[in-house]
């Protein structure tokens, strides 16, 4: 593949991209076109991104389309990522969740990649209600979402090598929740039973998701444009059950995007809390000095 791209080809990717999943490219970033790229241009034996775009042109409903996506989405993450989210969930929400009696439980991993969000959160309520037994309802249903077809095939399997399974994961988890199948290993049944996957572009609507409790959207709105992000959050509030939580990523903040929640500060880490007529949000039981950290 030619790495050189012409500042119209770049431009007109750029459009493309935001088009099609609302990922925005700043300027200067042809290497990393090219640098996604490559595999499937060699594939296609296509010479150029300027070309790449002519095919897209000629043939919207080729799947072609849907390829592109799959190679320019960033598919990093490794398990319980940040930690804070997870002790988060555990420690505060889920107590919290456990006062109001429900009869079951949803969360949505908006961007689940390659499975480890989605199935660290069901880790952590099996580690929750082995810890607290009989004060939470067993009925929990995590939905995955991604962009990628083919992060979604590697999520339903819940297979990982040795390496995925050394990011973030400790040995005693490891043990505990996986299951050896010679060079690699599976996640167990009990985890992998609460998590379902489904294909989903976050431009489109969430409305068939349903209602949740708690959303982690996160990593994901930093590559939107302000407007999306504001689009974004607006219809992820409309998924929330009342007083229900939001995680996004630690770079990422609700600042300036929606007025709907309430900040919740809890050791270091932030969760938003879906506002609600004449509700307050959850005061965290800690000394008041770490409640002040961010």
């Amino acid at each position: 593949m030619n790495q050189s791209i012409t500042a119209r080809d770049y431009d007109s990717f750029r459009a493309f991209l935001e088009e099609a999943c609302g990922i925005v490219l700043g300027d200067n970033k042809q290497y990393l076109v090219a640098s996604r790229l490559n595999r499937l241009l060699k594939e296609l034996d296509v010479s150029a991104v300027g070309e790449l775009i002519e095919q897209l042109k000629k043939q919207p409903r080729s799947g072609l389309r849907e390829r592109v996506i799959d190679a320019m989405t960033t598919n990093e993450t490794f398990w319980f990522r940040d930690n804070h989210p997870y002790e988060l969930l555990k420690d505060l929400i889920l107590p919290e969740l456990a006062k109001k009696k429900p009869t079951q439980l949803k969360i949505w991993s908006a961007a689940s990649s390659s499975g480890q969000e989605p199935y660290s959160i069901s880790m952590i309520f099996q580690e929750y209600l082995k810890s607290h037994p009989g004060s939470l309802t067993d009925r929990l249903q995590i939905v995955g979402t991604d962009i990628s077809p083919t992060m979604l095939e590697m999520c339903r399997s819940g297979v990982y090598d040795a390496l995925a399974l050394s990011r973030g994961l400790s040995p005693e988890r490891k043990k505990r929740f996986f299951q050896q199948e010679g060079d690699l290993w599976r996640v167990k049944d009990e985890v992998r039973n609460r998590v379902r996957f489904a294909e989903l572009n976050l431009m489109n609507s969430y409305v068939s998701l349903g209602k949740f409790d708690i959303v982690f959207c996160r990593n994901v709105l930093i590559y939107f444009s302000s407007e999306l992000k504001r689009d974004i959050l607006r219809r992820i509030s409309q998924t929330l059950a009342p007083g229900g939580y939001l995680f996004l990523g630690s770079t990422e903040t609700i600042a300036s995007y929606s007025d709907d929640f309430d900040t919740v500060r809890h050791k270091g880490g932030i969760v938003y809390q879906l506002k609600s007529p004449g509700s307050s949000p959850v005061t965290p039981r800690f000394p008041r000095a770490a409640a002040q950290r961010s």
